[in-house]
């Protein structure tokens, strides 16, 4: 019997994620790795953040199913296999992350917050209705999620854009690539999303340089990953105003440490890293579907090219 090894982080994490794959893969023996256990030798490997002692024990690995859909973290472990990595394309993320967006969106172009601010007061003044030129919108990233959020955006009737590093062409979006379009897709962007990958080009690309480049009133809203900003650049630009307001999902150090500066900062949000969280369902359907198209000797989707780690 093909055997298949479920490793993470936490102990009590793995066990969650072997309960629920073993009745999705009944034909295949599953298993959760414990450090200081002997090779069982799996021949496939579903993980999320697993110790790096995971591969120097279980060395028949012919896959390995991350449990996400960024892999920064797995491409970053020492002694990783050369063997293909698979990851989690939307696994209903997707619908979270424009909710997310739309949410803060709205708080700022619509207003909402100074409303809240008036019921405290028992205050009665409306706004002017929303003028939505003023507010383009401009999502770095157009992977999976990255183009339905602008699409969601879109649809609300905000001018959205979309940069990549390779030419794309969206319905209803306007798109940029490459370096050579970079600073011409910030030019006409106030409110930034960021859900790039992880990559060596795009670790701190949130920066003071990228900051000046916005238009005023420029608004940042970060749920990729944390080391894709210098938070020192941030917070300068939210000081000096040339940032209006900053949402943040993802933090260069998590759990947050409660005396970082973004707690208090009067134009920073902070949510925990919840702007989207895999669905236990989706997961396991597209993890199970792909190991038996590849035991079937069929391609599967969600292959991570190692050239440009996503």
């Amino acid at each position: 019997m093909t055997k298949i090894i479920v490793a993470t982080a936490q102990p009590e994490t793995t066990r969650r994620w072997l309960g629920v794959m073993q009745p999705a893969l009944p034909e295949f023996e599953l298993s959760a790795f414990q450090p200081g256990q002997a090779a069982c030798g799996a021949k496939y490997a579903i993980v999320w953040g697993p110790p790096a002692e995971l591969f120097q024990v279980e060395t028949q690995l012919e896959a390995i199913f991350n449990l996400g859909a960024g892999v920064d973290a797995i491409l970053g472990l020492p002694g990783l296999p050369d063997i293909p990595v698979y990851r989690l394309e939307d696994a209903g993320m997707a619908p979270q992350m424009a909710e997310y967006v739309i949410h803060y969106l709205s708080l700022y172009s619509r207003g909402f917050e100074e409303y809240a601010l008036r019921q405290k007061q028992s205050v009665w003044t409306p706004k002017q209705g929303i003028d939505y030129a003023r507010w383009p919108v401009g999502v770095m990233g157009l992977g999976q999620l990255g183009t339905h959020v602008a699409k969601a955006v879109a649809a609300l009737g905000y001018p959205t854009a979309g940069w990549a590093r390779s030419p794309r062409e969206e319905e209803g979006i306007e798109t940029f690539h490459g370096n050579d379009q970079f600073k011409q897709f910030l030019a006409r962007t106030r409110v930034l999303v960021n859900l790039l990958p992880l990559t060596t080009h795009t670790r701190g690309i949130i920066n003071s340089d990228l900051l000046r480049s916005l238009m005023p009133e420029a608004v940042v809203i970060n749920i990729a990953r944390g080391a894709h900003v210098v938070d020192d650049d941030l917070l300068a630009a939210l000081d000096a105003g040339k940032v209006k307001a900053a949402v943040l999902d993802v933090f260069n150090q998590e759990p947050l440490p409660s005396d970082h500066p973004y707690w208090l900062h009067p134009k920073v949000k902070i949510t925990p890293h919840v702007a989207a969280v895999t669905l236990e369902s989706d997961a396991v359907e597209q993890i199970s579907r792909r190991i038996r198209l590849l035991e079937e000797g069929k391609p599967a989707s969600g292959l991570v090219r190692r050239d440009t780690g996503y």
